[in-house]
């Protein structure tokens, strides 16, 4: 209990059960006082007609007939509550209801007093009170007055119904903030369950959702995406663990080997050379693996995005594809190059460079025979490179995958590489605003890069040329 009274949840109910029991007595004791007003208002204007016409009949019939008039209206019970007593100068009394003039009379505002007067039944003498005016006419005194015992009998019952109802509807609210706070607390139980399930190690618990739609269903359905994005994250980080592991390991045991036996044989000078030769080009294929590990951490991380500029797209791509056009001679491919005179996107010159380089190793890397093109166009503000090759490009459902660190496709890694040039295609594009993927060339593979363009003219396209 003393944790459910420390929530804010508690607190947040406990603010609107004030507020709410506030406005309740507030507007309780409005009606009580509206309607209390309204009852004295009432008797005053009756008393008031009254004696105004008892003054109209002294004025027409003189005070013989004003006495006439009071006895009359005193006669048997008194009619509507009304009290009327008439005296001389001395207070002796001439007419009316009551046997003498008030002893105690208070006044309450200009013209009107109340006083007690008993009453008698058969249970025995009542004090009442009235509410009354008086009127002098040719010395003698006249009191109208009115018994306030309805008006007072109907205030206590409007101020008990009041009472309950105020109760009432503090017992509901009471009753509506603890369960407003117990519901509450316990989706809150729930995302904290959750997250203790996942702490201890179980990732794949989730937040369960009610299907309400309401605040906490969408903060269930954001954390959840987050939780399943870090599930990926984690059994991608576990693959690359592996992957490091089997393709960094093999590498490192093969040059330990080769510098142990080196050291086992006959002292060789020309041997010693030909090892370290080895030696050095199996640490660049480690340092490289190492080195575009770090280029795709540094591009999902965003740390150059800050240093972004305007560069020509076009150029890029031309100075990368005559960087490539030697080793689409050397297979007999022929490497097609389709650019306009200039296409400006802003990016980092670096980074751009490594993936289109990326796009058309592969391609080159993996079309036995055939050509490859490379062409970079605009299209509705967004600039696309197309890397496009003839090989037996890569099924439908393994895509996706292709993009993750260290995925190769082919089993055996016969083919030099290390898996991690599409995932630094990905990390540029992503970096950069944009997207990759690959599509159908029937037969071969599309490799398509798009980022946003920062011109909205369409460049001039230059004819495609042959690199060979």
């Amino acid at each position: 209990m003393a944790r459910f009274f420390n929530t804010n949840a508690f607190r947040l109910a406990a603010l609107y059960f004030a507020l709410f029991a506030g406005s309740v007595l507030a507007l309780f004791a409005f009606f009580y006082l509206s309607t209390a007003g309204f009852i004295e208002t009432q008797i005053e204007q009756t008393v008031g007609a009254e004696i105004r016409g008892l003054q109209e009949q002294y004025e027409q019939l003189g005070a013989a007939g004003l006495v006439a008039l009071v006895r009359e209206r005193s006669l048997n019970e008194r009619v509507d509550n009304m009290i009327y007593v008439m005296t001389d100068p001395f207070l002796h009394e001439i007419a009316g209801n009551l046997s003498a003039w008030p002893r105690t009379i208070t006044p309450v505002k200009s013209g009107w007093i109340t006083f007690p007067f008993d009453v008698h039944t058969r249970n025995g003498t009542v004090v009442h009170t009235a509410l009354g005016t008086q009127l002098i006419v040719g010395g003698d005194r006249l009191l109208v007055a009115r018994d306030l015992r309805d008006a007072t009998v109907f205030r206590q019952h409007v101020l008990s119904t009041i009472a309950w109802a105020a109760l009432i509807s503090l017992a509901l609210g009471i009753i509506g903030g603890l369960l407003m706070t117990r519901q509450m607390l316990r989706r809150v139980e729930s995302v904290a369950n959750t997250t203790r399930h996942i702490i201890h190690g179980d990732l794949a618990q989730r937040i369960p959702l009610t299907g309400s739609g309401d605040e906490f269903d969408q903060l269930g359905t954001n954390l959840n995406a987050m939780l399943d994005q870090i599930e990926r994250l984690m059994a991608g980080m576990r693959q690359v663990a592996d992957n490091i592991a089997h393709d960094l390991r093999t590498p490192l045991s093969r040059l330990r080997s080769r510098l142990e036996v080196t050291l086992l044989e006959r002292p060789n000078t020309t041997r010693y050379a030909e090892v370290l030769t080895e030696t050095i080009a199996e640490a660049d294929q480690l340092l490289g693996t190492f080195n575009a590990l770090l280029s795709i951490a540094e591009a999902e991380a965003g740390s150059r995005r800050d240093t972004a500029t305007v560069v020509d797209l076009a150029e890029i791509a031309r100075n990368v594809a005559e960087l490539y056009e030697p080793v689409a001679d050397d297979k007999g491919l022929t490497l097609t190059i389709g650019t306009p005179d200039s296409l400006p996107v802003r990016g980092d010159r670096h980074l751009l460079s490594q993936a289109i380089a990326n796009l058309l190793d592969n391609a080159l890397k993996y079309t036995p025979s055939g050509s490859v093109s490379l062409s970079v166009s605009r299209d509705d503000g967004t600039a696309r490179i197309e890397v496009v090759d003839t090989g037996p490009g890569i099924p439908p459902d393994r895509r996706d995958v292709v993009f993750d660190r260290f995925v190769r496709l082919e089993g055996s890694r016969s083919t030099p590489g290390n898996g991690l040039g599409l995932s630094l295609v990905r990390a540029v594009a992503i970096l950069h605003g944009g997207n990759v993927r690959l599509a159908d060339n029937a037969p071969g593979l599309k490799a398509i890069f798009s980022l946003p363009a920062v011109q909205a003219e369409t460049p001039r396209a230059s004819d495609a040329r042959p690199a060979a």
